[in-house]
């Protein structure tokens, strides 16, 4: 996403909690890492100020970071895991928002997008994720009040909501065959969702394209909550 951003004239910042991956990022598009881990709230209000002072205000935010910390039935979710994903999944992209509207309205336009998930819409049999699950339908919310309150001053704010691709947090589930079959039984769609998919979504939202579209939820699942 970085790199198509930047690959249309963009300037990027990326911001993440790995300093040594994330350190390597910026430097094939002459961006800017500040690394920040998003769960800690307190450390939150340094990022936008670091990068408005090397870049400039911010036009446009895409909130990615995302986690689920407790696999625990919903009856047995311990409360310091559900805290850990309601803060970094909901209240971060919350925060940074704020940081970054009075720049956008100064500027008198910008555009947010949220990356939330199908776990915010329907229930996923067989992976428990209750307060995971609340936290990306939170960001739907979230997206359309925001974008109803700021309309005025030109910000449109948005979320995606992909369903099952290969990252970090749903790698065991591409592991074993069982597994790969059930999403691919699932999946309308006969390919398997790429993250240029994803990025696709998010330049349409941020650019000239998507000028009329705001507080709206885009899910990128290949067909899987049309079933």
């Amino acid at each position: 996403m970085a790199h198509a951003l930047a690959s249309l004239g963009a300037r990027v910042a990326v911001v993440a909690r790995r300093h040594d991956r994330l350190a390597a990022l910026p430097q094939g598009i002459g961006g800017l890492a500040v690394p920040c881990d998003l769960s800690d709230l307190d450390r939150i209000g340094s990022v936008v100020p670091t990068v408005v002072e090397k870049l400039g205000p911010p036009e446009i935010l895409v909130n990615a970071a995302g986690n689920m910390f407790t696999t625990e039935r919903a009856e047995s979710e311990p409360l310091d895991a559900v805290r850990r994903t309601v803060d970094l999944n909901l209240l971060a992209p919350l925060l940074l928002a704020q940081a970054v509207f009075p720049h956008m309205r100064a500027l008198g336009r910008g555009a947010i997008v949220n990356i939330s998930s199908i776990s915010g819409r329907v229930g996923i049999p067989g992976i428990p994720q209750a307060s995971y699950a609340a936290s990306k339908a939170g960001l739907s919310g979230l997206s359309a009040e925001l974008a109803v309150q700021w309309a005025r001053h030109s910000i449109r704010v948005n979320t995606v909501a992909p369903g099952f691709f290969r990252s970090e947090i749903t790698g065991p589930l591409y592991e074993g065959e069982r597994a790969a079959e059930y999403l691919r039984r699932n999946t309308p769609l006969p390919k398997e969702g790429t993250a240029d998919d994803i990025v696709g979504a998010v330049l349409w939202l941020v650019g000239d394209a998507g000028s009329y579209v705001t507080g709206q939820t885009v899910v990128v699942d290949g067909g899987w909550t049309a079933r």
